[in-house]
């Protein structure tokens, strides 16, 4: 019998109509899908019943591979592997959509390797992915409001993204002890052009350290009061953190780099 391991955050999906509903937030036929932590196989199969031109998943669990190569023969092509660890750009030659009931433990991590790691050309067109509803609220909350931060700045950099729905613990096993929830991303035809992601990183991080402290400080921090900066984005230093609306931060990277050059 197959377990669920604690220290990989696995809770397996089971709800046949959640399943159902996931299988249908895109058109899966005759695509080339990927899906990231099949656990069981239980979302696996729901796709499999769409008829994609080809299904890849990564599984690190070795029990949990071998149980799907044992399930799903040669419907599928395994990779028994670490998905932090994996380059997704030299597995595929083309775009594929990506399907995932992401590990809670390391599901900010992931996303976040997909969008710095990722450059003009998107190795994926959609994601739709699980998460806590508690991470979910922060990568899709809207600027002034309580949960907008790092993670929704970062995410809505290159992504378009959308809440599917919320989904009760009873459709997992072992449940959880929270919500969970379905989004969707997709990428977008225009973002701006950060030459380093972790200056996006930094940025974010020494304004968010202040969070309900105004701006001057974190400004002072990184721009030393540079008037100019000032002036030509507009911004009002006794603003806080989440007053500043997501471009204002693209723009602070930007401008932090070009100080930097």
């Amino acid at each position: 019998m197959i377990r669920a391991k604690k220290s990989l955050g696995q809770n397996f999906l089971i709800d046949r109509e959640v399943l159902e509903k996931i299988t249908n937030v895109v058109q899966i036929k005759d695509k080339t899908i990927l899906e990231v932590g099949p656990g069981t196989g239980n979302l696996t199969s729901f796709i499999l019943k769409k008829n994609p031109k080809k299904m890849f998943v990564i599984e690190k669990d070795d029990n949990l591979a071998i149980n799907l190569s044992e399930t799903f023969k040669d419907q599928l092509t395994i990779i028994n592997d670490d998905i932090l660890q994996v380059d997704e750009n030299l597995i595929f030659k083309n775009k594929v959509t990506v399907f995932g009931n992401l590990p809670y433990n390391i599901s900010t991590e992931i996303l976040s390797k997909w969008i710095t790691q990722t450059n003009d050309e998107f190795w994926f067109d959609n994601l739709i992915l699980m998460f806590q509803k508690e991470v979910a609220d922060r990568i899709i909350a809207k600027f002034n409001t309580s949960d907008y931060g790092r993670l929704s700045i970062l995410s809505n950099w290159k992504l378009n993204v959308e809440k599917i729905c919320d989904i009760k613990p009873e459709s997992f096993s072992p449940r959880p002890k929270i919500d969970s929830s379905l989004l969707f991303f997709s990428p977008k035809k225009k973002f701006y052009k950060i030459k380093n992601p972790k200056n996006l990183e930094k940025v974010t991080r020494i304004f968010f350290n202040h969070r309900r402290k105004m701006l001057k400080k974190p400004f002072n921090q990184i721009f030393n009061g540079d008037q100019r900066v000032l002036n030509e984005l507009k911004i009002d230093l006794n603003l806080r953190p989440q007053n500043l609306d997501f471009d204002t931060y693209y723009q602070l990277t930007c401008a932090y780099e070009n100080l930097r050059s």
